[in-house]
């Protein structure tokens, strides 16, 4: 944000400002406009990042918000759009895991397939899933199991531990197993990660870490063309017909602007 200040010679609280407007613009758009889309095949992730420090490194911080440590972005991406239909910020907890169901089911139309990762959140909370789908879903958990190494050499040291395999479970209803996959989902978590995170840059408060991915997400949706698809997510899941740029968003953002009104009348005094 200091770097944008720089070049585009303006103050880092108007960069802050625009940011803010461009979150909350781009947050109620996806929330008026993601509803009811047709969908067969979704996939849900979770992907972690942190406001302000690290959670181990919150304590020794120098005033750290309440807020300050690990934050996950939930999202549940349609399979054959490549659309993102819904994301949440927050914690990691059944809690969680209700409210991002029931925001999921909120913008669907029709009964789908859905994928989870092994989460235990989806199933400790049995309301995660039942209770915003009902019986109405076909679900199952792609559950990953991962191992050491044998001879793990010195420049693997701090390297994640090996998938060596995974294991299809049905969870609800009748999904095909054939299409139990979280690849997709986890393929455009890259992508948000590479957009969102070109430097060693982050968030020092949540709200803006909000705002920064409301504004991703509907550029990812309805900007951006997808190269496999040669349309945007939204268009290929039939949201819009139309191919947005940025000055679209900057468009969205002047919408929300409240408008001047006339300017107040005041009475001269009359002087004795």
């Amino acid at each position: 944000m200091r770097s944008i200040s720089r070049v585009v010679g303006v103050s880092i609280n108007t960069v802050s400002k625009v940011l803010v407007q461009a979150g909350e613009a781009c947050a109620a758009y996806h929330d008026e406009t993601v509803r009811e889309v047709n969908a067969s095949k979704v996939q849900c992730d979770e992907i972690w990042s942190f406001v302000y420090a690290k959670q181990k490194n919150v304590k020794m911080a120098k005033s750290a918000p309440s807020n300050a440590g690990d934050v996950w972005t939930w999202t549940a991406l349609d399979s054959d759009s490549k659309m993102i239909l819904s994301w949440m910020v927050g914690g990691r907890d059944a809690g969680y895991a209700i409210e991002f169901m029931d925001d999921l089911r909120s913008r669907l139309a029709n009964r789908v397939q859905l994928t989870t990762d092994g989460h235990r959140a989806y199933l400790e909370a049995v309301e995660a899933v039942e209770g915003a789908f009902g019986g109405d879903v076909d679900y199952a958990q792609l559950i990953k199991l991962y191992g050491e190494e044998p001879n793990k050499s010195p420049e693997r040291k701090y390297s994640p531990s090996i998938c060596t395999g995974a294991r299809k479970r049905r969870v609800e209803g009748n999904p095909d197993l054939a299409y139990v996959s979280t690849s997709h989902v986890e393929r455009q978590n890259l992508t948000m990660r590479m957009s969102t995170r070109l430097t060693n840059a982050f968030s020092k408060k949540v709200e803006n870490h909000i705002h920064m991915l409301s504004l991703y997400f509907v550029y990812y949706n309805f900007c951006r063309i997808h190269k496999s698809l040669k349309v945007t997510p939204a268009m290929e899941a039939g949201v819009s017909d139309t191919l947005h740029d940025m000055e679209w968003i900057v468009g969205l953002i002047d919408a929300r602007a409240p408008k001047l009104g006339r300017p107040k009348s005041y009475k001269k005094r009359n002087s004795k």
